[in-house]
């Protein structure tokens, strides 16, 4: 049987996090479905079935935060037709930490000269830790994301001056 604390916490979790759509099966064929649509004004649905009347007997709606527009995502207009920018992009879908702790210095800042080498920041995904390294030397000229943020694939994260 499932509870309404367990079911609201559910719903929480699922809206903080990418993923689309969770199902959970309980005892007697009981089934819970929770699904967030992934557009602006983002709304989540829960549906159930077979469940004790004791929970609820139809859908409830949860208003959640909304979703960045694509156009919000993408870095400021910049001139990186020139061939001495290079812009680093996020490998993965992550949040974006600019430290290794939150009581450290940040890797890098800007105006900062860079390795092929140097470790940027750290992308978390899933619990794990994944360092993101330059491979290009020159100077940090622009972070587009703050620290804590979640991002893309593919999304913008710094530009650099090569030399």
């Amino acid at each position: 049987m499932f509870k309404m604390n367990d079911i609201k916490e559910l719903i929480r979790a699922v809206d903080r996090s990418t993923i689309g759509e969770l199902t959970i099966k309980g005892e007697n064929d009981q089934q819970i479905t929770i699904s967030k649509q992934m557009n602006v004004g983002q709304v989540a649905l829960i549906e159930e079935t077979q469940v004790p009347a004791t929970i609820a007997a139809a859908p409830v709606k949860v208003e959640a935060a909304p979703v960045q527009k694509q156009e919000e995502i993408q870095a400021p207009a910049t001139d990186t037709e020139d061939t001495s920018v290079h812009k680093i992009t996020s490998p993965m879908v992550g949040t974006f930490y600019g430290a290794p702790s939150p009581d450290s210095d940040a890797y890098v800042k800007v105006g900062d000269q860079i390795k092929e080498d140097t470790v940027l920041c750290i992308v978390e995904a899933m619990k794990l830790m994944n360092e993101l390294e330059a491979e290009v030397s020159g100077e940090i000229v622009e972070i587009f994301v703050k620290n804590g943020q979640l991002v893309e694939y593919g999304q913008p994260l710094f530009l650099v001056k090569t030399a």
